[in-house]
């Protein structure tokens, strides 16, 4: 696993409740970008109008649902929609379980996943704290698919040319900025998806939270759970209410074998945790 460095800025999104619409804008794009079929599902009365009911290896990106008792809102209902996907965590407890490095931190943040050398064991998956990897249980040899941060994107080539006039070097320069920027963040029509280093996605978090008191729960959600997110959050209500569990501040214990059940370290940490669902 690449430990972040002082010299390296390490990309972070900044999602805010309060602004999001529901419109799963992001969630289609992330779909669109990563090549996922869509999925057969079925309404959930329990759920409301959100679909499908879970992250799956086909869906990496999900907006949740929750309607709260508010009896100064229309209907006395306060709707909030949620972003789920990986947090990108800055010490991954799933990078650490992993016995074949299949799963890996990028020097910059997002955790990257290696098919190629997946066994398919599945440590991550009781490892990570949100409940974010997923199996390809519809497969006879299941791997793990997460979100990625849209880190390939840093590998796609500027064009040549631009209706038919050659890209200047200045041109060039700017495509290369902006490529990198998630395709879930160019998709979000609402502002409630910014995305930078983290040290200026935390400021602006700040800022906000300074700015609208009254808006916002003083709290950053990422800033330090579980070692600290490249994902970081903001609402107007406690985050337990929106089912976010309550993570350690420190990292998760990583590098020891499990004792209990030999698996790498991470693996029995977070069991008893409670998973994002």
């Amino acid at each position: 696993m690449t430990q972040p460095t002082s010299t390296t800025p390490i990309k972070a999104t900044l999602v805010d409740i309060t602004k999001c619409i529901g419109c799963r804008a992001c969630q289609v794009a992330c779909k669109q970008w990563n090549d996922r079929d869509g999925e057969e599902t079925q309404l959930d009365f329990n759920l409301g109008f959100q679909n499908p009911a879970t992250l799956s290896a086909k869906t990496l990106t999900l907006i949740t649902f929750h309607e709260l008792p508010d009896e100064k809102a229309p209907g006395g209902l306060h709707y909030l929609f949620t972003m789920r996907r990986c947090l990108h965590c800055l010490e991954p407890a799933c990078a650490s379980a992993c016995p074949t490095t299949a799963l890996d931190r990028r020097s910059d943040g997002p955790v990257i996943y290696d098919a190629n050398k997946c066994i398919g064991c599945r440590y991550c998956i009781w490892a990570c704290p949100w409940g974010v990897p997923t199996a390809e249980w519809d497969s006879l040899a299941p791997k793990i698919q997460k979100c990625t941060h849209c880190a390939d994107r840093t590998e796609q080539p500027p064009p040549m040319a631009r209706n038919g006039q050659a890209l200047t070097d200045e041109e060039s320069k700017q495509y290369r900025e902006n490529i990198v920027t998630p395709a879930c963040v160019k998709a979000c029509p609402a502002d409630c998806l910014s995305f930078g280093t983290r040290d200026e996605i935390l400021q602006k978090a700040r800022n906000r939270i300074s700015d609208h008191p009254d808006k916002y729960v003083d709290h950053i959600y990422g800033e330090k759970e579980a070692g600290g997110t490249s994902v970081l959050y903001l609402s107007s209500v406690p985050f337990e209410k929106l089912g976010f569990p309550e993570a350690v501040s420190g990292a998760f214990q990583t590098g020891a074998a499990c004792r209990t059940t030999g698996c790498h370290g991470g693996g029995c940490y977070a069991r008893g945790r409670l998973r994002i669902l």
